[in-house]
């Protein structure tokens, strides 16, 4: 893939893990203190696509950001086709819907028509820099050369934390004076060239015991029904008679035709 430039010089080339498999421990590396330690990391249906499964199975569509000899990003895609009758719209699941579509493609040996974006991570120290618009327009690129007709993303906004009891859709609609969304990451995809197409109301969802909660959040959680935790978009809703908490995330689906 072509170089990307910057202003200090040092080139910076996203390549994918099917031409350097030796860049894959690094790239696994990126913030794993920080993404370990969160209880979005216990939505089972993400371990169906572990990261050495991801690398394994869809190299291709695993890129790693370089500058140097050193990695500073990686950017995964998984495929899936969007011809099946029943696949007109984009799941209600969303992320996790995105998953079990490329794994069903997979094991049917469907030819996939579009790659769903599923992670973007940035080494600490660069973000803010632009890098996450360049990956995009990387997965993009990519995606068109192995035949893809778009770039499909179930955007995981963060900031909408700061408002967990706004709907999401509410959440998005929200558009600064010149139009663009006012959420960070819903604006990168928009500016790339993505269009928001729809919310996934339940695109990750995690469910665990109240003593499972209490130790990810370090809340007591006492109380019955919805509550705020940190990090979450959404309150969880607890129930102490049934032992556990339900966590459903919705996100925002954005489609980038290429």
């Amino acid at each position: 893939m072509s170089p990307v430039s910057h202003n200090c010089q040092v080139e910076r080339t996203w390549v994918t893990l099917a031409e350097r498999p030796d860049l894959f421990e690094m790239a696994i590396e990126i913030d794993r203190d920080v993404t370990a330690k969160s209880f979005m990391q216990h939505d089972e249906i993400g371990d169906l696509i572990r990261a050495r499964r991801l690398r394994d199975r869809w190299p291709e569509h695993f890129l790693v950001l370089l500058e140097g000899d050193r990695v500073r990003a990686r950017a995964i895609a998984i495929p899936f086709s969007m011809a099946d009758p029943d696949r007109v719209e984009l799941p209600a699941s969303g992320w996790d819907g995105a998953v079990r579509w490329a794994i069903e493609d997979s094991l049917d040996v469907v030819e996939p028509t579009a790659a769903c974006a599923i992670e973007i991570n940035v080494d600490p120290s660069l973000r803010g820099h632009g890098i996450s618009s360049t990956a995009i327009q990387a997965m993009k690129v990519n995606a068109r050369n192995y035949g893809m007709s778009q770039l499909v993303a179930p955007v995981r906004p963060p900031d909408k934390a700061e408002q967990p009891w706004l709907s999401m859709a509410a959440y998005a609609s929200q558009v600064r004076d010149d139009g663009l969304p006012r959420d960070r990451w819903l604006r990168v995809h928009v500016q790339a060239g993505g269009e928001i197409v729809g919310i996934a109301p339940f695109s990750m969802v995690v469910i665990a015991s109240i003593e499972d909660w209490r130790e990810w959040t370090g809340l007591p959680l006492e109380a019955d029904g919805p509550v705020e935790v940190p990090g979450g978009l959404v309150p969880v809703l607890l129930s102490h008679q049934l032992g556990f908490g339900v966590y459903a995330e919705p996100n925002v689906w954005i489609r980038h035709v290429l």
